[in-house]
């Protein structure tokens, strides 16, 4: 039959899915088509929007590629099952009715190409009659049945091989039902159960997947975490899982779906073929089916942690535009040091050696002294890799020995500064300068300003992440830069300092647009306003449009480009100033002169209440970063090593990384305790995420200390229970695998030169 494609519209499904006004969705779909930005659209469309915000703008942008894939997949196999002379108007009718991918495919599955089939082979030897009847049961014996198609032209020697063909097709037709495929897949999702055992080769010997040897849990409810902790153990050719399921939850499903009519001379034949159609055909597909979707799911899962992992790491505290030292800590190759100015530019890098004994520590001593009396440094940054607390407690030490109160040390995560160090953006800015001193600024500039310094790695590398490696790629590659991108444009960008890594982030500026918006900076010199960057050679109307609010120029010409105020709208304030009698910049950050005025007399036209009230909010403090107060940890300084630690010691630490089964918690060891999610607080936690995140500072108390393995067990809960049960002491160990270490260096076995470093006096010296 020919059919014509009706016109698809995915608004009035998006709405009812996601549960959403109509008019929002509609809104949010015309912009995104225009061109429009996530970032843009929620922060200065939400009149248009219903104020929609950017987690359901991008589950309506998410769900509507979605859709329109079903939709194009749809046309397609429309047509080619028009093509065959096969489509009707109840299987068009199916075929529309299709809400998911898998729900389309079941439905295309008889008609869709495929190699040669038991079922194929048996129609070729003209057993499809005898098929039908076995179908349908009739009067009659099977045997006298069978015994007119027996044709050993046809390869049908006997009745045997006629019913066997017969069965053959049977079995497909209730493989191929669009129907019984879903029970039969629904079964599994609710049933069945993931059972894990080793390799042969495996067996008997000692391996991190141990606590999965012999293992099994309802699929249903089994953690992401602990079935990509699976999938990794298959891929190391450790592990082998199925999806376990009792015949008897799904086979009499399938032969219900035959009609098996009891009393019938047929049925035992009929009953066969629906056995043969789950152990051969629909138990191996399905089982493919669930697994994909089961990897999917724990996928989905794990890249939500991590996606909340890495907004936390990037709108940590700034300590801000203040000088700074970093340190990259080193022993026989040096710690190498920078000094940076306020904006983050470089003015001088040296080495430091701590291991050639007393004379050479008193050298690095004397030199960090003389950088911080002619630089005046605000804090000095030091790496946390191998070795950090030994050179932060250096660092400590010559600060009180020359009374440099007003310099901090922080500690400063290094997780994916070698990849920084190694990679294009970091030989562009310093193309001069040795990889390692680019370590020690990019050290420093984190301190300084996260954000800023971290969008020029890739997230993946960032170290907070669980499983990252394992999830698809894409996906997590997708959900990362929207996250990146959030975050930048909810701080803002000062427009004449941003690197263009940074301003690649801003809403409607490609990677490109980038590189010239900093090339014509340094050509023409620094931007007076928003509107020179139409002076930016391929920087339009629209990019423009889609970027410009999320820009700061301070110090520049006009006072609201230094705020979140859009261009768009300085009419609107300009207005209010006149109405007030006051310039402008009078009116900018005055919450008296602002409170004076009446904000309906400004809704007009495309500007209504919600756009009112952000521009007052904005004017009242403009430019604000939305992050909080810096404030540095505080580690014991009597605890530097794994070795200092002891069952019953309370720490403070800082929250390095939240998973599904408990929070990472840096205790200034250079190894990273676990929280178990059962420690983390005195009430029952179902998700680590409730109660902590990435940056957090938290008090501890040592559970265990494993020095063999280097895992320690931490507890955050102030009651008596805070003890771990043999349960949770199991769990635990289990999954005290940090998937990425302390940062792309991972967590470092000792190095060479680490017992140089322990025999240093000036080391021990700090030890006591």
């Amino acid at each position: 039959m020919t059919q014509t494609k009706p016109a698809f519209d995915p608004v009035p499904l998006l709405a009812k899915e996601l549960s959403l006004p109509l008019s929002g969705v509609a809104a949010v779909v015309a912009l995104l088509a225009e061109g429009s930005t996530v970032p843009f659209i929620a922060r200065y469309r939400k009149e248009a929007t219903g104020e929609l915000d950017e987690v359901q703008i991008h589950a309506i942008e998410e769900r509507r590629a979605y859709l329109i894939e079903l939709e194009d997949r749809r046309a397609t196999v429309v047509a080619e099952i028009d093509k065959q002379g096969k489509l009707t108007d109840a299987l068009l009718a199916k075929l529309r009715a299709a809400t998911t991918k898998a729900e389309l495919e079941d439905l295309y599955l008889p008609y869709k190409p495929k190699r040669r089939t038991r079922a194929m082979v048996a129609r070729e030897r003209g057993l499809e009659p005898l098929a039908e009847l076995m179908w349908a049961q009739p009067d009659g014996a099977p045997d006298v049945e069978a015994a007119r198609f027996v044709d050993a032209t046809r390869e049908v020697p006997d009745v045997k091989a006629a019913l066997a063909g017969a069965r053959d097709i049977c079995a497909e037709r209730l493989a191929e039902d669009a129907a019984l495929r879903k029970v039969v897949r629904e079964t599994y999702q609710g049933e069945a159960t993931v059972a894990v055992s080793k390799e042969k080769e495996h067996e008997g010997k000692t391996t991190k997947f141990d606590n999965y040897a012999s293992f099994e849990e309802p699929i249903a409810t089994i953690p992401s975490h602990r079935y990509l902790a699976i999938r990794r153990g298959e891929a190391e050719g450790v592990l082998r899982s199925t999806l376990a399921l009792e015949p008897a939850a799904v086979v009499p499903k399938v032969v219900s779906a035959a009609k098996v009519r009891v009393g019938s001379p047929w049925a035992a034949e009929l009953q066969k073929a629906a056995e043969d159609a789950w152990r051969r055909l629909l138990s191996p597909t399905v089982e493919s089916d669930v697994r994909i979707e089961l990897k999917l799911t724990a996928d989905r899962a794990a890249v939500d942690v991590f996606a909340d992992n890495l907004r936390e790491l990037l709108l940590a505290a700034p300590f801000g535009a203040k000088p700074v030292i970093g340190v990259d800590p080193g022993q026989r190759t040096g710690c190498k040091v920078a000094v940076l100015d306020a904006t983050g530019r470089i003015l001088e890098h040296t080495v430091f050696y701590l291991v050639q004994g007393d004379r050479g520590v008193e050298q690095a001593a004397h030199a960090l002294a003389q950088l911080c009396k002619k630089h005046q440094p605000s804090a000095i940054a030091v790496g946390n890799g191998t070795h950090g607390r030994e050179t932060e407690a250096f660092v400590r030490d010559v600060l009180r020995r020359e009374k440099l109160d007003g310099v901090v040390c922080v500690s400063v995560s290094e997780a994916g500064a070698s990849i920084y160090s190694a990679s294009e953006v970091a030989r562009e800015e310093f193309p001069e300068l040795d990889l390692t001193v680019r370590g020690a600024i990019s050290i420093a500039r984190r301190l300084q300003d996260p954000l800023a310094e971290l969008v020029k790695i890739d997230p993946k590398s960032i170290g907070v992440g669980q499983y990252q490696h394992d999830v698809h790629q894409p996906l997590l590659g997708k959900k990362l830069d929207e996250v990146v991108e959030s975050c930048v444009n909810k701080v803002g960008v000062e427009l004449n300092t941003a690197s263009a890594s940074l301003l690649s982030r801003v809403a409607g500026l490609s990677p490109t647009l980038a590189k010239r918006i900093v090339k014509h900076r340094d050509e023409k010199g620094a931007f007076r306003t928003r509107r020179e960057l139409l002076q930016v050679m391929g920087l339009g109307p629209k990019a423009f449009e889609q970027a410009a609010g999320f820009l700061r120029i301070r110090g520049g010409d006009h006072p609201l480009d230094a705020s979140a105020v859009h261009p768009e709208r300085y009419e609107v304030v300009e207005r209010m100033a006149a109405d007030l009698g006051v310039p402008v910049a009078s009116l900018i950050g005055n919450a008296a002169a602002i409170a004076k005025l009446d904000r309906k007399r400004y809704v007009a036209g495309d500007v209504g209440e919600l756009t009112v009230r952000d521009i007052l909010t904005e004017l009242e403090k403009p430019g604000r970063d939305p992050r909080a107060v810096f404030a540095p940890p505080q580690f014991r300084d009597d605890v530097r090593a794994l070795e200092d630690l002891v069952p019953g010691m309370e720490l403070e630490g800082v929250v390095t990384n939240v998973t599904a089964f408990g929070a990472f918690v840096d205790v200034g060891v250079h190894q990273d305790g676990l929280v178990h999610v059962s420690q983390l607080a005195d009430r029952f936690v179902k998700e680590p995420s409730e109660v902590v995140k990435v940056g957090d500072k938290l008090k501890v108390r040592v559970l265990e200390v494993d020095l063999g393995r280097k895992r320690i067990a931490l507890s955050a809960r102030r009651d008596a229970r805070a003890t771990q049960t043999k349960a949770e002491a199991s769990a635990t160990r289990g999954d005290n695998r940090r998937p990425l270490g302390k940062g792309a260096r991972g967590p470092e076995a000792p190095r060479a030169d680490q017992k140089a470093f322990t025999n240093n006096p000036f080391a021990n010296l700090l030890r006591r």
